[in-house]
């Protein structure tokens, strides 16, 4: 099997893992990431209304830097977001991507703005 094929389908099963276990309430949204090569996305999540509250985007970031020190302040930003709308507690879904890296940053910045997983 194709190694690209693999590594997707590595993946999607990760990603179905991990939503089957992690659902967002009004109380304890959750804080979804997307990472692309080129940018990343996170949304924080009301599942049982099916409506984003809060989002953000790299490109917000003012800082210049490693994509790793980019997403670090992203998960600043969106905790500062969150704070402000009083959410302090998330439960954070990496959508099937490994808890390392650029995924790792985000969450330690969330929690240095102030979120609570």
């Amino acid at each position: 099997m194709d190694k690209i094929i693999l590594k997707n389908l590595k993946k999607e099963r990760r990603h179905a893992k991990v939503r089957a276990k992690i659902k967002g309430t009004s109380e304890k949204p959750r804080l979804s990431v997307f990472k692309s090569n080129t940018g990343m996305y996170l949304q924080i999540i009301d599942d049982t209304r099916s409506k984003t509250l809060l989002a953000a985007h790299s490109k917000e970031v003012k800082a210049k830097g490693k994509k790793t020190e980019i997403s670090f302040e992203l998960g600043k930003l969106i905790a500062k977001k969150a704070l402000e709308k009083k959410i302090d507690t998330v439960v954070f879904d990496r959508s099937g991507n490994k808890y390392h890296g650029r995924i790792k940053m985000v969450a330690e910045g969330a929690r240095d703005g102030g979120l609570k997983f």
